[in-house]
């Protein structure tokens, strides 16, 4: 016999159950709603949601947001140690018998009032320069990719924790009943398809109670596995199934009071509110033909990058606190020029379209939007260097993103690298920097959305952690 189950059932149960009455209403226990999802929080948010643009890979910082000039002239030479300083490499570069620097073959030039510089690679973006918070300073401890996007998305280079989205759900809760308060999608970049694989612990709610979990969107014809009734059930039959599970569930729940009976009703009951919901998101006939346009031509595909970012807005306008955009394809160890134009033809456009239509809509000022990966890319070359052809490893020491609307400040660069872009010169941002300040513009403090497992206080910045107050607006 489990112990919970010992102690439910005897007359310790009852001193149990009562305690439970007392920390959460018999309402959200048969809901699956977590007492922690109406915390009130901590001081008054400037984002009421966020829109992640994950940049799987790694994209080169130098050849699209901090511009090197200098480099130019030190085409092929070595890099000094004076500028590595020891670090260490990744297996695939370590073998080099040297380390030539590859400056970027594309051009810059600077942008808006902000003047920020930007790359011919990114037109569409460089038009909106002036709604970004450009971030040249960021920088993280992991070196491969695995490790690298574990962190970024959970805080911890382990598998297991839970992820920012997770974070968020159960922080903060949902503001539409009908639809998941944490959705993902995939894309894959045209720019080099056979790229690193991505796995679901990455948007997985670890030990928060699985409600927190991100529900993943396919591209395919069903867009939430499972979600379509077989053949031969129809709507009043599912609901009856469901009623006859939810009564099996409850009573479970009442000899084993474990938490994640409640969830289970709680999804069950989403899935079922969903299939109504979800047909209609996914219907973009009510959208406007501009507004389609202006995501690009790959709109009216699912699965691309651009029909997620249209997706992403319906969304949040919907109520989805947090919507994941995972794009693959950044890893350009070599035959970086012309992998990159791909990556960027997939990205660009749509990145814009979907700032410029939250603008239009009223929602970028409550909305954050996050671009960047999960490291950065080398000065020197991997493998051959030619005039036109390069490639660049990871590079965890620097690297770029942007960020928009929800409380930040437009039109800043903050941050600066060495002329290598290879070590951070001016106000370094940490990972965990980052997420503070995530967490900080959503009106939470980092240091007080913990949940308590195997006898400790977890929360999404471990015990780091400091809100970049610079780039507040």
């Amino acid at each position: 016999m489990q112990r919970r189950r010992f102690f439910a059932q005897s007359s310790a149960g009852l001193g149990y159950v009562a305690l439970n009455s007392l920390l959460a209403a018999d309402e959200s226990l048969t809901s699956g709603q977590s007492v922690s999802s109406t915390r009130p929080q901590d001081f008054v948010p400037k984002a009421k949601r966020v829109i992640y643009l994950f940049q799987s890979g790694g994209p080169s910082q130098m050849d699209l947001f901090d511009y090197k000039p200098k480099m130019a002239d030190c085409y092929d030479q070595d890099l000094p140690e004076s500028v590595r300083n020891g670090q260490r490499f990744t297996t695939m570069t370590s073998g080099q018998s040297r380390f030539p620097i590859a400056p970027s073959i594309f051009k810059f030039a600077q942008h808006g009032h902000s003047g920020a510089w930007m790359s011919e690679l990114l037109p569409h973006t460089s038009k909106i320069v002036d709604e970004l918070c450009i971030i040249r300073s960021m920088h993280t401890e992991a070196i491969n990719h695995d490790p690298a996007v574990t962190f970024v998305q959970t805080g911890s280079q382990q598998p297991g924790r839970p992820s920012i989205g997770s974070w968020i759900s159960y922080g903060l809760g949902s503001e539409n009943q009908n639809l998941p308060a944490f959705v993902v999608m995939l894309s894959r970049g045209s720019g080099r398809p056979n790229c690193q694989p991505l796995y679901d612990r990455l948007w997985g709610s670890g030990f928060l109670p699985s409600q927190h979990q991100g529900v993943k969107f396919l591209s395919n014809a069903d867009p939430v596995a499972y979600l379509s009734n077989p053949p031969g059930v129809d709507a009043k039959l599912r609901r009856r199934m469901l009623d006859d599970l939810k009564s099996l569930n409850q009573h479970k729940f009442s000899s084993y009071q474990d938490p994640e009976i409640s969830t289970r009703i709680e999804q069950y009951e989403l899935a079922y509110r969903m299939q109504s919901a979800v047909p209609e998101l996914l219907d973009f006939s009510d959208e406007k033909a501009a507004t389609i346009d202006a995501y690009g031509s790959q709109a009216k595909i699912r699965g691309t990058f651009a029909a997620n970012c249209l997706l992403a807005r319906r969304l949040v306008e919907r109520g989805v606190r947090f919507v994941q955009l995972y794009h693959m394809g950044w890893d350009q160890h070599g035959y970086l020029p012309k992998q990159i134009r791909g990556q960027c033809n997939d990205t660009d456009q749509a990145s814009a379209a979907l700032i410029q239509d939250l603008k239009r809509s009223g929602l970028l000022d409550d909305t954050l939007v996050i671009w960047g990966g999960e490291f950065g890319r080398t000065i020197y070359s991997q493998g051959q260097l030619s005039n036109d052809n390069y490639g660049r490893d990871h590079h965890p020491r620097c690297f770029s993103l942007w960020m928009a609307g929800g409380g930040v400040k437009p039109g800043l660069v903050y941050g600066e690298t060495d002329e290598h872009s290879y070590n951070i010169v001016t106000n370094p941002v940490h990972i965990h920097d980052l997420q503070a300040t995530l967490l900080h513009l959503l009106g939470i403090d980092h240091r007080t959305l913990t949940y308590r497992f195997q006898g400790r206080d977890f929360r999404l910045t471990d015990v780091h952690g400091q809100v970049v107050r610079d780039i507040l607006a």
